[in-house]
C-alpha cells in the first residue's frame, strides 16, 4: 500500500497511563494515538506510529514527536490531522499540537538530533494540593547551587552505567550529555537536561542522586564519583515519574514548518 508520512507533535498527561508504548495491560499513549488514526481513516486502515522517545508510566510530554503512515489516497492536511486526531482522542489527556508532512525516509526517532527533558521538584514543607501528579514533592530545603555544580561534572561523553536502569536494553551505556541546568523559580526547582539520546531512567536517576546532594546527604563531588564507579548500586534513588516532562525533540529541519 502506498503511504503518506506525517509527523505530529504531542502533548500529554501521563497520569494513569502505562507510558508511550503499547502494553498487554493498561492504556498507552501509542494505543490512544493509533486508535484515533484508525478513526480518522473511517476505521478502514490501521496506522502504525513511531515515536522519538518512549516515556515511562506517569511521565508527561510537552513536545513529544511521532510519525504516522497513512494511506496515500486520503486527502489529508495538517489541520485535518490535528483536528481529526484530537477529536478521536477525547476524552484522554492527549493532544496534537502540530502536524507536518515528511518524506518516507524521515523518522521521528532516528532523524532527531536532540532530546530535551524537564524535571520539577516542589521544594516546600506543605504538600501540593493542585500539582501532585506533576512534581516531586520534597519537604527538606535543597541547595540548588550545590546541585547545579554537581550536575556540571556529568556533562560530556561518559559511561552512564551508574545512572541507567538495570533493565535498560540500550546496546551501550556511553552517552553525550550536552546540558544540565538546575535553577529555582519560587518553590519549584527545575532540572533541564539535553542530549542526543538518554538511557532508560537516566534523567530520573541523575535527579535522584542530585537531590541527595542537595539535601546534604552526599558531598557535591559524589555525582562524579558515582559516574566513575559504573555501578547502578552506587547512585541514588530513582526520582518519581510524576515530575518528569519530555520537553522537546529537535531535528535538523523543523518538520512542522512549511
Amino acid at each position: 500500500m502506498d503511504i503518506q508520512r506525517w509527523a505530529v507533535k504531542i502533548e500529554y498527561d501521563g497520569t494513569g497511563l502505562v507510558g508511550w508504548q503499547r502494553q498487554t495491560s493498561g492504556l498507552s499513549v501509542q494505543q490512544i494515538l493509533e486508535e484515533a488514526a484508525y478513526g480518522l481513516c473511517n476505521q478502514k486502515h490501521h496506522v502504525p506510529s513511531i515515536t522519538a522517545g518512549r516515556t515511562d508510566s506517569g511521565v508527561h510530554a510537552l513536545g513529544q514527536v511521532a510519525h504516522l503512515d497513512f494511506p496515500a489516497h486520503l486527502p489529508l492536511t495538517a489541520k485535518k490531522i490535528c483536528d481529526g486526531l484530537n477529536y478521536y482522542m477525547k476524552p484522554h489527556a492527549v493532544s496534537i499540537l502540530q502536524a507536518g508532512q515528511v518524506n518516507l525516509e524521515w523518522s521521528a526517532r532516528f532523524t532527531a538530533i536532540q532530546r530535551k527533558y524537564l524535571y520539577v521538584i516542589l521544594n516546600r514543607h506543605s504538600r501540593p494540593a493542585l500539582n501532585t501528579n506533576y512534581v516531586w514533592h520534597v519537604r527538606k530545603p535543597l541547595d540548588v547551587q550545590k546541585m547545579h555544580n554537581a550536575a556540571q561534572r556529568l556533562l560530556g561523553l561518559h559511561d552512564f552505567t551508574s545512572y541507567r536502569a538495570t533493565a535498560c536494553q540500550a546496546n551501550s551505556p556511553i552517552r553525550m550529555l550536552d546540558k544540565f541546568d538546575i535553577y529555582q523559580i519560587e518553590d519549584r526547582i527545575h532540572f533541564e537536561c539535553e542530549a542526543r539520546s538518554f538511557l532508560h531512567h537516566q534523567v530520573r536517576n541523575m535527579v535522584g542522586t542530585l537531590k541527595m546532594i542537595g539535601d546534604g546527604y552526599w558531598p557535591e563531588k559524589q555525582a562524579y564519583t558515582i559516574l566513575q564507579g559504573k555501578d547502578r548500586k552506587l547512585a541514588g534513588i530513582t526520582a518519581p515519574a510524576t515530575g518528569l516532562f519530555l520537553k522537546e525533540i529537535v531535528y535538523p529541519k523543523d518538520p512542522f514548518t512549511t
